[in-house]
């Protein structure tokens, strides 16, 4: 294939998924071809909701390197996923399902068929059942990566937590010297590996004005310490900035990427900003994987009024990669 396809898993059966998805393809063309994976039946009934017109090719996963596609019509592998009215095996049934969708696409990802791949929203308390923080390091511990990251991404300002959905009370005892430093030279690499750029980084203290009453000051024993050992590899980085104070516009806009040191002190943030336009890209794994920067939504499901930006963002840019 000339353009290598880019493998979408949709994700969550009643979510904004599909209505986003339809509206991503209408509104932006994209010249890799998309391969969705999900239940034909599902697919099937979410077009006929939203009036959506397309034939669907059905693909077989294991005669990839035979076939030439397109997006005239919608790629699909289809993955079954029974429906019942009990909630054990209704909750059963949907993680097999979804497990599934990642499992055929790591196949295809290992296979090497393609390096661009997206997943749809997934709600993580039933589909990782407390065994993984998020959806990040699901997929990296499946390729056995150690060292990765969470980049939410804009090219005007990205951002990336130290610690990702972990609750505030467990943050602190997760910060150390040596996974604030992974994820400063893991980022470094990354915008050099797939933009050509030494980004310049900012980092943030884990306490307010970088200030402690404690006898052990994170920012100053840590943060610092991580801080200086990247200078000594020539990465481009500056801090310790107070959290509250570097996003204001004059500071932010001297910045490529923000690292803090927990989800809520960067993320709310850029979501402020921008918005729906940042994608999440999933750093250190042997492929590229971006997924929109928002959930299910499960309450606006069917609403058709969710925003597609972030999933068109997160097209366009495997698109070109």
């Amino acid at each position: 294939m000339k353009n290598k396809p880019i493998l979408v898993v949709a994700g969550e059966p009643r979510s904004v998924f599909f209505e986003i998805f339809f509206k991503s393809i209408k509104r932006k063309k994209i010249k890799s071809p998309l391969i969705l994976i999900c239940c034909k039946n599902i697919l099937l009934k979410e077009m006929e909701y939203f009036s959506f017109k397309k034939k669907i090719n059905l693909l077989d996963p294991k005669k990839f390197k035979k076939i030439k596609i397109n997006n005239d019509n919608i790629n699909l592998i289809d993955i079954p996923y029974k429906t019942t009215s009990k909630q054990s095996s209704k909750n059963y049934n949907l993680k097999k399902y979804i497990n599934d969708c990642f499992s055929i696409a790591f196949s295809l990802l290992k296979k090497r068929i393609t390096h661009k791949f997206i997943n749809g929203p997934i709600n993580k308390s039933t589909f990782l059942d407390k065994k993984y923080l998020g959806i990040t390091e699901y997929i990296s511990k499946y390729f056995n990566t150690k060292k990765f990251g969470m980049l939410i991404y804009n090219k005007e300002l990205s951002v990336c937590p130290v610690t990702t959905h972990l609750p505030i009370k467990l943050v602190s005892k997760n910060i150390t010297k040596k996974k604030v430093f992974e994820k400063i030279e893991i980022i470094h690499n990354f915008f050099i590996s797939y933009f050509n750029k030494k980004p310049k980084i900012a980092i943030t203290g884990l306490n307010p004005h970088c200030e402690s009453i404690l006898k052990n000051n994170e920012d100053k024993s840590i943060v610092e310490a991580a801080l200086k050992k990247a200078t000594k590899k020539n990465i481009s980085i500056k801090g310790v900035f107070s959290a509250d104070t570097i996003f204001l516009k004059s500071n932010r806009k001297k910045f490529d990427v923000i690292i803090g040191m927990y989800h809520d002190q960067v993320l709310a943030p850029l979501k402020t900003i921008y918005e729906y336009d940042a994608i999440n890209i999933t750093l250190g794994l042997p492929f590229l994987r971006v997924s929109p920067d928002h959930g299910p939504n499960q309450k606006m499901y069917r609403k058709n009024k969710s925003d597609p930006l972030s999933l068109i963002r997160a097209l366009t840019f495997l698109d070109n990669k």
